[in-house]
């Protein structure tokens, strides 16, 4: 009688059903995000021990390289998940009408202004800010309009086509220096060592001495502090005021996953899933809760408000940016 291998193999197909029934959420993020050091690695098994499903998270080099990728996808998409985009990026990404509503309620969040979008779902945010290495510059600019000029500062920024940090600083040269835009980006091109492609690529080219500033956010000194012990890192707070970034996540219309996705979503909220973005994407929780005294000790930083360009107003800004710092 052939009871062993019988067994093996009722064994092995109960297996194969019980696995095939845990449905896979999969996420679109960007690389940082997924870094071994990232929030990634430890909201994964926490997700999974609440949903009981599996969660992939798949990176891209930026956010704007991940939109771009499930706009090229449309409904053949595998993700149920994009987490990266930005309150910038929000009217490209509702013209896509590839996201549907979440449909949860919103606790009580600590943002800079009122959050009203039913789309996209925030989860983190921070302000834009140049950070440098106070043991290395002595005198740090104290403006935007003075960091354009001083040619005697290297520089490196992300692209504004492929990176929403460099999408970022494409906002805050426009809301600044309006019609003089231009003029602003070629004095700022003749002290450009770098403009990379993603935030993981220039921040690596800074730390490794390449540049006296890069651009990055408000809370960037606090992964040194934390991690590191070192408090020579310094976030600059320019005069004109800074541009505040508000990370989204938003589910998939196509996805086949929505309540699991929702199911996510939420889970973002909780305190902490909060305090692992926070603590290992370096930016600032949503939730109105205390979840690390060094981010209460944060410097307060003068916010411009402005509103999300239009697609025709960003092009014209990103030809403009282009033209001037090819020249």
């Amino acid at each position: 009688m052939k009871i062993r291998p019988l067994f093996i193999f009722s064994t092995l197909a109960f297996s194969t059903i019980a696995s095939a029934e845990v449905p896979t959420l999969t996420v679109y993020t960007y690389d940082s995000f997924t870094a071994e050091w990232g929030p990634a690695p430890l909201l994964k098994p926490l997700f999974e021990k609440e949903c009981g499903c599996n969660l992939k998270f798949m990176p891209f080099q930026d956010a704007i390289t991940m939109f771009n990728r499930v706009r090229l996808e449309g409904k053949k998409t595998k993700a149920d998940i994009v987490l990266g985009l930005d309150n910038f990026t929000l009217p490209e990404a509702k013209q896509s009408n590839l996201f549907t509503p979440y449909q949860l309620d919103l606790v009580e969040l600590n943002l800079p202004y009122q959050w009203q979008d039913n789309t996209f779902y925030p989860y983190d945010f921070g302000e834009f800010a140049f950070i440098y290495n106070s043991k290395k510059l002595q005198k740090p600019p104290k403006s935007l309009q003075e960091l354009v000029e001083r040619e005697d500062l290297k520089i490196i920024y992300q692209d504004p086509r492929t990176s929403t940090v460099g999408q970022g600083l494409l906002m805050w040269i426009n809301k600044v220096y309006k019609d003089k835009a231009v003029s602003a980006w070629q004095s700022l091109a003749k002290h450009t060592v770098t403009i990379g492609k993603g935030w993981s690529e220039t921040y690596g080219a800074f730390l490794k001495g390449e540049s006296d500033m890069v651009l990055s956010y408000s809370t960037s000194p606090l992964y040194h502090q934390w991690y590191e012990k070192n408090d020579d890192y310094k976030a600059v707070s320019f005069a004109e005021g800074h541009l505040s970034q508000i990370e989204v996540a938003a589910i998939l219309k196509s996805s086949k996953h929505k309540e699991l996705a929702r199911q996510f979503l939420a889970f973002l909220h909780k305190k902490e899933p909060q305090k692992i973005i926070a603590t290992h994407n370096i930016m600032k929780p949503v939730i109105a809760e205390n979840i690390d005294p060094a981010l209460n000790n944060l410097p307060k930083y003068k916010v411009l408000e402005m509103q999300s360009p239009d697609k025709n107003t960003l092009r014209k800004w990103q030809f403009e940016w282009q033209k001037a710092v090819s020249q």
